[in-house]
């Protein structure tokens, strides 16, 4: 892992107005992450996982503090900037895998490509479907999916780019075990090839462990801060799947 910080986030606190009533999701939170470094954010629900994550991708503005994303301070930049930001440092990928479902698979792998104007983005595009096993399924469009299918062509499209940093949030959420076991694998693999930092946020606590650092919230601030001796050589066959209950979207899932 390079010395180099990527990611830099200083005493950032959320709060938002509900009611009348002043609702305090992040208090004082502070980390930085280096370059090359895999690192999980974990806690239960309501801890402020995701609304720190979308603050620390620029997705949205903390009431105070700062985040600072390779070298660029998000907070100096209105809206327009921080998308040119997130479109030439950052990947995604998301819990419900956000694929655009008038574009076919392939169609959504190339959007990154093509909107930094890149070359040969067809020809990339069809590389990263291989990769992730589904060069038959090109021309399919996200309905015509199963989850872990839409979850892999959303891991195809994050790596498009060639971010420096991929922030996943809940990743293995709407899938069942099996299929997260591959989906983790598949992303660890990914990574490790393309040398990104990445940056889970999961309740899943096998997933995590598949970092090699662990930050911990509960109750908006960082509980604990820790490095993971494991890391991804102990993931295989020990990835559960996410919070889905029996019988939910899991089930339907066999790809």
């Amino acid at each position: 892992m390079s010395s180099e910080t990527i990611l830099k986030v200083s005493r950032i606190s959320k709060t938002y107005q509900a009611a009348g009533r002043s609702l305090h999701v992040l208090e004082n939170v502070s980390f930085s992450v280096g370059a090359g470094e895999t690192v999980a954010i974990v806690g239960p629900s309501g801890s402020g996982k995701t609304t720190l994550l979308g603050l620390s991708a620029g997705l949205d503005r903390a009431s105070s503090g700062s985040v600072e994303l390779n070298g660029i301070l998000l907070d100096d930049l209105d809206e327009d900037e921080r998308a040119v930001v997130r479109n030439r440092y950052i990947g995604f990928i998301f819990q419900n895998f956000q694929l655009l479902p008038t574009l076919t698979a392939i169609e959504n792998v190339m959007v990154p490509m093509e909107l930094r104007g890149e070359k040969r983005v067809r020809e990339r595009a069809k590389a990263l479907m291989d990769k992730v096993g589904l060069g038959d399924r090109l021309h399919h469009y996200p309905a015509q999916l199963s989850g872990g299918e839409q979850q892999r062509v959303s891991l195809a499209r994050a790596f498009a780019g060639q971010p420096r940093i991929l922030f996943a949030d809940e990743p293995t959420g709407n899938l069942d075990a099996e299929t997260s076991e591959r989906i983790v694998q598949l992303l660890f693999e990914l990574n490790r090839e393309a040398g990104t930092t990445l940056v889970i946020v999961t309740h899943n606590l096998e997933l995590a462990a598949g970092t090699r650092r662990i930050i911990r919230l509960a109750g908006g601030r960082v509980v604990s801060d820790n490095a993971v001796g494991g890391g991804e050589a102990g993931m295989s066959g020990k990835i559960g799947g996410g919070n889905q209950p029996a019988g939910g979207e899991a089930g339907r899932d066999g790809k």
